[in-house]
């Protein structure tokens, strides 16, 4: 909302200063100011209200040291993380952004499922909390509105890049963009194409899977990418949720995930960037680095409550949506491939509590008695049983986020 106050300022009455609203890196500035300000006043009041009114965690035995001291810390502190994400966003960014209105509606839509989640754990208590069919209808029904608006919606395009080569079949333009040996076309097109590390071009088309359908294949390409999006928003949705089980580590490597996001995000919406890391150029798509702004301000803030040991828990109602975030804002700037290298925390939990869970069945099966890979799943529990601290768990796992970051960020180079 201030962008368009200080535009129309700028514009009528010529306000000093009001000029700086029209760039990104301003917004995106206040936007994590504002975020962390937000998180951590709130936080405070919020963790007060939740001990009034006993919003405390139920404790399952697993036999952890130090987890009775955790039984009745307050929970639902997503609230804070989710205020903090959508107040400065509706404050800083274009809010005609059809990649904003997305994302606003992924925060809104994963936190109330998660709300909802804590609600019933809290206030009902009753300890399963909503139904998985539940949750999955909820980020499929997501995953549907991320998946038509991407493939449909006229706003969502992308320029290619084409050698000089080639253009003498190309009409050019005077607004055709020149960069150091190429050119963006000025006219924008619809694509199912995404960014790819250790490929050729670094680019990747879904409809390209369709190719036996005929010469008019792309035109099918929706039923290919829309369920590749509900796939993703639903892994990486639960692979926060099952991270988030010791204090700070989700929440921090979420924030190490969303500065990652917001430098992709970034130069994939500045054409001068795209052209020297010969990505893709995605119109408007510059507009989320505001929106990763915010992330960032709200994950950090919050990690001031949450780390170990922690005063509030985010719950279901933050993490469900810190992931559906991620997945959406990676398919979103076209780097959703890059997900098992830039969540490979999120991942790796994911996948030990399915090797454990299938290997218990299958040993059950075949020798009458179940056997375990790990001393417990997920993985963070597993070196909690071997005696590691929380902290130490917490911060080699953030070390190793940053690790996989920088390594997500170096492979747009690499061919």
């Amino acid at each position: 909302m201030l962008y368009y106050l200080f535009a129309y300022l700028d514009k009528h009455f010529d306000l000093p200063g009001a000029g700086l609203f029209q760039f990104i890196t301003f917004r995106t500035t206040l936007a994590i100011i504002v975020s962390l300000f937000i998180s951590l006043l709130m936080g405070k009041r919020l963790i007060a209200f939740l001990h009034k009114k006993q919003v405390g965690e139920t404790i399952r035995d697993l036999g952890l040291e130090g987890q009775s001291e955790k039984k009745g810390t307050p929970t639902m502190g997503g609230l804070i993380i989710l205020s903090a994400i959508i107040i400065p966003t509706l404050l800083f960014a274009k809010l005609t952004n059809v990649y904003i209105i997305l994302m606003l509606i992924t925060t809104v839509w994963m936190g109330t499922i998660g709300f909802i989640d804590d609600y019933i754990k809290v206030f009902k208590k009753n300890k399963e909390g909503l139904a998985g069919r539940f949750k999955i209808v909820g980020q499929v029904g997501l995953g549907l509105i991320i998946g038509y608006t991407m493939f449909f919606h006229p706003s969502i395009v992308v320029k290619e890049k084409i050698p000089v080569s080639q253009l003498s079949s190309v009409k050019t333009s005077e607004n055709t963009k020149r960069t150091a040996s190429s050119y963006y076309v000025a006219h924008a097109q619809k694509s199912t194409k995404t960014n790819v590390p250790f490929y050729k071009n670094n680019e990747f088309d879904y409809a390209k899977l369709l190719k036996y359908f005929g010469p008019d294949y792309e035109q099918y390409a929706f039923w290919i990418f829309i369920p590749i999006v509900i796939l993703i928003i639903t892994a990486v949705s639960n692979g926060a949720n099952i991270t988030d089980g010791i204090d700070g580590l989700a929440t921090g490597t979420s924030a190490i995930i969303g500065l990652a996001l917001g430098v992709l995000a970034y130069v994939s919406g500045n054409i001068v960037f795209a052209n020297y890391l010969n990505i893709m150029y995605i119109p408007n798509s510059g507009e989320l680095v505001v929106f990763a702004g915010a992330f960032l301000g709200a994950c950090i803030g919050f990690l001031w409550y949450n780390t170990y040991p922690a005063q509030v828990f985010m719950g279901d109602t933050g993490s469900l949506a810190i992931g559906g975030i991620i997945a959406s804002y990676a398919i979103m700037i076209r780097k959703e491939l890059l997900i098992p290298v830039l969540c490979g925390i999120f991942l790796v939990e994911n996948l030990s509590v399915i090797i454990q869970v299938s290997y218990f069945k299958y040993t059950k099966r075949k020798y009458g008695e179940g056997r375990r890979v790990f001393k417990m799943s997920p993985l963070h529990h597993h070196y909690q049983k071997l005696g590691y601290s929380e902290p130490k768990i917490v911060t080699r796992f953030w070390i190793i986020g940053i690790l996989l970051a920088v390594i997500t960020i170096v492979t747009l180079k690499l061919r």
